[in-house]
């Protein structure tokens, strides 16, 4: 079968040079059992070259399972994997088979592996080396023979620097490498990709098909694409959609390229929102909370000693009573319910010396990060009503590291 039949069996549209070496490339290292790393930037494609690889290998008959390493949280992952045995964790009712088990004499896609824990890491580098694994919660060493394809967007030696990937995982992987080019280096494509999806919504959407002028038509090839064939896609969709004009002009299409596009830089570097980045945002935030601690002392300070300088004034307490009261329920109002408890406003009761030399004792308050990081956490999740998903965005960072974080500090 040659290169044009496979691009038709597997929807593959272009006809650059680097598209037509990568698709040569994974035909001939099908029928070995090699490990295959496949690179490239995210919206490329890359997930149908671990197909091409499964067909033409003598493992066809078997499974194909790809998994997304970057959707399981970090907790879970090994569990997903591996497979798990009854009671290992809570929650594990019975005994799971993993991806590793269910794919034996087939082939498995981890799209994503530079999301891959360190610990997983380990864990998958012993099936590379030896087919061996062991089940979470389990001493017993099982065997499989499975094809590995792992694919990544990563720049995954700049990962290794960092400690974030390990090297000897990663020459294990590489074994053979496939790059599939970025869509700014496949431009006698990109009008064919268009032509192809716009036919595709129209069929989809029962429209005729939206067409371009030659100024369009230069315009999308010029712009720089950092989402890829994915992007192109999405604003085909869009262009079929909207426009009432099936005839495309350059005004149009550059109504729907984001700014910006020439300026992109992808693979991205792996810089993803780790536990330093939270730390150092919770750094901030904390300097912040005490500089306004420190202001409203400064306040109520300011405000007392008016007080004893204005005493002989009549009627001084009496019309800046309110003020004072406003004043004390703007910072109970940025306290915790205990620490509401700890400090009584006298409401009820008139502003006296006395009251206002309680406003001179300041509270001592704990300034461990680990402390004001749960309780930042259980804010998040008590506002979003325990949902985790919602409560890492409130925070800033991914779900993994927040399902982590809970594990870790055992926060019910």
């Amino acid at each position: 079968m040659d290169v044009q039949e496979i691009k038709q069996r597997f929807g593959i549209i272009g006809n650059a040079p680097g598209l037509n070496r990568a698709i040569e490339v994974a035909v001939q290292v099908a029928p070995t059992d090699l490990s295959v790393l496949i690179n490239g930037e995210s919206g490329t494609g890359k997930e149908s070259f671990p197909q091409i690889i499964h067909q033409f290998s003598s493992r066809k008959h078997g499974k194909y399972i790809a998994v997304n390493c970057g959707a399981i949280p970090e907790g879970t992952i090994d569990s997903e994997l591996f497979g798990h045995e009854k009671g290992a964790f809570t929650g594990a009712l019975a005994d799971r088979k993993g991806y590793f088990e269910e794919a034996d004499e087939g082939t498995i896609f981890l799209d994503e592996i530079g999301e891959l824990p360190l610990s997983t890491q380990v864990r998958l580098l012993r099936v590379l080396e030896a087919g061996e694994f062991m089940k979470v919660g389990s001493s017993k060493v099982l065997k499989t023979n499975v094809r590995v394809v792992a694919a990544t967007n990563v720049d995954i030696p700049s990962a290794i620097q960092t400690g974030k990937f390990r090297e000897d995982l990663y020459y294990r992987l590489n074994t053979v490498p496939i790059h599939v080019i970025p869509l700014r280096d496949r431009k006698e494509d990109i009008h064919l990709l268009f032509r192809k999806f716009a036919l595709d919504f129209a069929e989809r959407y029962r429209m005729p098909p939206v067409r371009l002028d030659d100024e369009a038509t230069q315009i999308l090839s010029n712009y720089d694409w950092p989402g890829n064939v994915r992007q192109l896609k999405n604003i085909t969709e869009q262009i079929s959609i909207i426009e009432q004009d099936r005839n495309i002009n350059g005004t149009a299409i550059r109504n729907y390229l984001p700014a910006g596009g020439a300026s992109s830089s992808l693979p991205a570097l792996y810089s993803g929102v780790d536990e330093k980045t939270f730390a150092n945002e919770r750094e901030i935030l904390y300097k912040v909370l005490f500089d306004m601690k420190k202001d409203m002392n400064d306040l109520k300070k300011l405000v007392h000693d008016l007080m004893v300088d204005g005493a002989d004034r009549p009627n001084f307490h009496s019309d800046n009573a309110q003020i004072i009261r406003k004043i004390y329920q703007q910072e109970e109002d940025h306290l915790a319910p205990e620490q509401q408890e700890q400090k009584p406003i006298p409401y009820n009761n008139p502003i006296n010396r006395d009251d206002i030399q309680d406003t001179e004792e300041f509270v001592e308050e704990s300034l461990s990060l680990e402390e004001k990081e749960i309780e930042l956490i259980k804010k998040a999740l008590n506002k979003h009503k325990g949902k985790r998903k919602y409560a890492a965005q409130e925070l800033g960072i991914s779900e993994r590291t927040l399902y982590r974080k809970i594990k870790e500090y055992d926060i019910d």
